[in-house]
């Protein structure tokens, strides 16, 4: 009986038919536990590459209450593909769970019983802040390939606007891992009198050639659907955007974060359909996997987004006019503490051993703990049980320290 399935790649039969073009948040969407501030006040919003947005707004959540004299207020920031929702339950406008439900709440270790804990989406994101499907208010049509390049400096920016319209004077810390680690640093660069201490988690001080190499084929995999529109897709028919395109980016990103060790102990060599083994599209479970959660971001993600947010990580340099890498740590005077995730591939631990090295050796205030764990650099998002007490420590540390 001759096999139905075709001989050449099909991405249909591996991916549902109704993908949207965007998953990103549109005004009209369930808001969820999401509010809305418009940081720009009627004055353009300079970007460090020389761009500008006439308007910027930023989503955000909030946990925990802001003391009358603004002093116990929390950042954390989110990676590539976090937004604002970091705690809380999945329902309508959060398809899932905060990204560090087990961290943020009361009596976890950003103990929202003491601290007032803000998490924005980030300024290029597709979560309710200004980004590339926004509304442009002078074509009021989304800006899509218009959006202009913003930086790990940019979005800092606007957090600190946010910050000034909840009243927030000082953070006692400012934590993130990832891209949101990148945050972390140019916060004590750009406004080290505004943060208590800094807790960047899988960073580094200025993106690698390993990490560009990456991001670029990970982009390049989203321009080359044919669907992708030259980035102006919005109007298109759900299946007919660059989910394609999308998902294999988010496929190949999904390897970089995770280990060798992980997946054989999880998948192995096993078969998702024995009966295909010897078909050339027959896949193993390791590809259902990636093929999973390749759909899974393209229902919440936005095909720009991810190009923006993706080369703001590969223009990250902490040292950009400022003399280099190593002067820009030697002045962040604030305590610091760093952690790495020992398996982590894509941002090794001997980058945040940098960091940490480069601030202790102009005598700054830094503590540096490598996490044990297989989970390679989603460890940042799933050693919640070992990183618990060290963040907590770190906080209370901070908010001793004059």
């Amino acid at each position: 009986m001759p096999d139905p399935h075709p001989a050449t790649y099909d991405a249909e039969e591996r991916f549902p038919l109704d993908l949207p073009a965007s998953g990103a948040w549109m005004p009209g969407d369930p808001a969820g536990d999401r509010r809305f501030i418009t940081v720009t006040d009627g004055r353009p919003f300079a970007l460090e590459g020389g761009g500008r947005l006439d308007e910027v707004v930023l989503a955000y959540e909030s946990w925990g209450e802001l003391a009358p004299d603004g002093s116990n207020a929390v950042l954390v920031c989110h990676a590539l593909t976090g937004d604002s929702h970091a705690a809380g339950s999945s329902g309508p406008g959060h398809p899932a769970a905060g990204w560090w439900e087990d961290l943020i709440g009361p009596g976890r270790a950003i103990d929202t019983d003491r601290w007032f804990v803000v998490c924005s989406n980030v300024l290029g994101g597709c979560q309710g802040s200004t980004g590339p499907a926004s509304t442009d208010p002078a074509t009021g049509r989304p800006y899509g390939s218009n959006f202009p390049q913003v930086t790990a400096r940019d979005m800092v920016r606007a957090q600190a606007l946010l910050a000034d319209r909840l009243g927030v004077d000082r953070w006692v810390a400012v934590i993130g891992g990832s891209m949101g680690g990148m945050q972390v640093l140019e916060w004590g660069a750009m406004f080290p009198r505004r943060v208590g201490s800094l807790i960047p988690l899988a960073t580094v001080g200025a993106a690698s050639a390993m990490q560009i190499g990456y991001s670029a084929v990970e982009r390049l995999a989203i321009v080359t659907d044919p669907q992708f529109a030259g980035g102006d897709y919005y109007d298109a028919a759900p299946g007919q955007g660059p989910w394609h395109g999308l998902a294999v980016a988010r496929q190949i990103a999904q390897i970089t974060y995770r280990t060798s060790e992980s997946f054989d102990d999880r998948f192995g060599r096993d078969l998702h359909d024995p009966l295909r083994e010897f078909h050339p599209w027959g896949r193993f479970e390791i590809e259902s996997y990636l093929d999973h959660h390749g759909q899974k971001l393209v229902r919440r993600f936005d095909a720009n987004t991810y190009l923006i947010l993706s080369k703001s990580m590969d223009l990250h340099d902490i040292g950009r006019g400022r003399g280099g890498v190593e002067a820009a740590l030697g002045r962040l005077t604030m305590p610091v503490f760093i952690a790495s995730i020992s398996s982590d591939a894509l941002y090794p631990p001997y980058q945040q051993r940098e960091i940490h090295e480069g601030i202790s050796a102009a005598g700054g205030d830094s503590r540096y703990h490598v996490v044990e764990s297989n989970q390679g650099h989603d460890g940042f998002l799933l050693e919640h049980e070992v990183l618990g007490p060290l963040i907590a420590e770190a906080i209370d540390r901070a908010e001793t320290t004059p």
